[in-house]
């Protein structure tokens, strides 16, 4: 086993913030209980804003950014993982706190990683990556209407972004889950492979962008929100009683313009949703899940695969709303 490997490093010396690949010595990394050998990243808003300046996330430098990855255990200290094993990573403040994936090696604490699911390939994980886990724990939070609070049954959802990473699997996994879904988006053109992922129907975003009212017709049992703004505000005046809003994002605003009327007279939930600091027995259980719930001959479809030189000429894009596919990094391309 060569003890080199390619990493993006990200640096900031005299105020002088720096991104490159560099060929490492494995004695870099230093923390961590498991090397992996990692197959692929992926790219989320959070890992945009590191790689463009640490995104006042990263603390000290140098640093492998990366805040997912998935691979095959190269070595271990510990009895949980052994050589071979494939195992994912989502979170845990890697690529920001400690060195993270985009690199041919990570060396982590066991307590971050789990075994990925006989029946999801390293590359199917990082094509779900954070964005899937969020996305199956909003489905499973606007689900709890029915399943926990004993109310009545979930029917109609509404998913906000449903072209970006959560989006996506939010339609495909509540549709596959037999509920009805309307996806919002303001990319009229993604309307087909919208249906093609589940939904039911598609709305313009441009319908939910005016002033909400204070309450609004009772629509939709359930939300899976990722935009905030007066989105989000609009979609809580139309939610029905009962109705759980499941919360994760701020891709349009983190302000949210409402009232109390519809949490008073409609006891409607908005459930925030965290996919870091969830215990690893949760993420185990949800990670499992997901083989029953998604196509990804369809998921796929929406991915582009780039090496770690290319995602460094394209992360931009996220940060200015200009990618029109889920970005896979193989770190071995």
């Amino acid at each position: 086993m060569s003890n080199k490997f390619k990493a993006i490093v990200i640096d900031n010396q005299n105020e002088k913030f720096t991104r490159e690949i560099k060929e490492l010595d494995k004695s870099f990394l230093k923390d961590g209980d498991v090397l992996v050998k990692v197959d692929y990243s992926d790219l989320n808003f959070k890992d945009a804003m590191i790689l463009k300046n640490g995104g006042k996330l990263v603390k000290e430098f140098p640093r492998i950014p990366g805040i997912d990855f998935s691979g095959i255990v190269a070595e271990s200290n510990d009895p949980e993982f052994k050589e071979g094993d494939k195992v994912i990573l989502t979170g845990c403040r890697v690529g920001e706190l400690f060195h993270g994936g985009y690199s041919q090696y990570a060396k982590v604490q066991r307590d971050f990683l789990i075994k990925c699911p006989d029946r999801i390939s390293t590359k199917q994980a990082m094509v779900l990556g954070t964005a899937g886990l969020t996305a199956l724990l909003c489905a499973f939070s606007v689900k709890a209407r029915e399943e926990l609070l004993l109310q009545s049954k979930v029917n109609d959802v509404l998913v906000t972004g449903s072209t970006g990473g959560v989006g996506m699997v939010a339609v495909m996994v509540l549709s596959n889950m037999g509920i009805n879904v309307t996806a919002i988006t303001g990319k009229p053109e993604k309307e087909n492979y919208l249906k093609e992922l589940g939904a039911k129907n598609v709305i313009n975003r441009k319908e939910f962008e005016g002033e909400p009212k204070l309450l609004d017709k009772g629509t939709w049992d359930g939300v899976v929100d990722t935009v905030g703004g007066n989105i989000l505000s609009n979609a809580i005046s139309q939610t029905k009683p009962k109705g759980i809003v499941a919360l994760c994002g701020n891709a349009s605003s983190n302000k949210l313009n409402t009232n109390v009327l519809p949490f008073i007279l409609r006891a409607i939930k908005l459930w925030g949703v965290d996919s870091v600091n969830i215990s690893k027995k949760r993420k185990q259980f949800i990670w499992g899940e997901f083989p029953g719930l998604i196509d990804f001959s369809v998921l796929e479809k929406s991915i582009k695969e780039l090496s770690l030189e290319e995602l460094l000429e394209v992360f931009p894009n996220m940060l200015e709303g200009k990618l029109n596919n889920k970005i896979l990094v193989n770190v071995n391309k």
